[in-house]
């Protein structure tokens, strides 16, 4: 059984539905990355409405349909597995924000039987 317990931190990335990196949505490839450097899991948010720096409304509102709504990629872990993410990130993400939170952990686990 996995269990991971203490300090750690939390990653949090905040992009677009429509950004893309190699033909892939954005958010896809940060959760491969996550996922081929080890990290304990990522997890991805669909908003229902928000905005950026650029300060355009994407909304899922039936009267302003975009294609384009805010996403964001949670990933929690130790200092160690965030910091082997970080250059991938800052590579492919040209648009949104990236932030970091010291965080303790009370339980993670995989009940499965290993």
């Amino acid at each position: 059984m996995v269990k991971i317990t203490g300090r750690a931190r939390r990653l949090r990335i905040y992009i677009g539905e429509s950004d893309h990196y190699k033909g892939m949505p954005l958010y896809h490839a940060i959760v491969l990355k996550a996922k081929e450097l080890g990290l304990a899991g990522a997890s991805v948010f669909r908003g229902i409405e928000g905005f950026g720096a650029n300060s355009r409304i994407h909304s899922a509102r039936i009267l302003a349909i975009s294609n384009d709504l805010p996403v964001l990629v949670d990933i929690v872990d130790s200092v160690e597995y965030i910091e082997k993410i970080l250059p991938f990130l800052d590579e492919i993400v040209k648009e949104g924000l990236i932030t970091i939170e010291d965080i303790e952990i009370i339980k993670y686990a995989n009940n499965k039987n290993e």
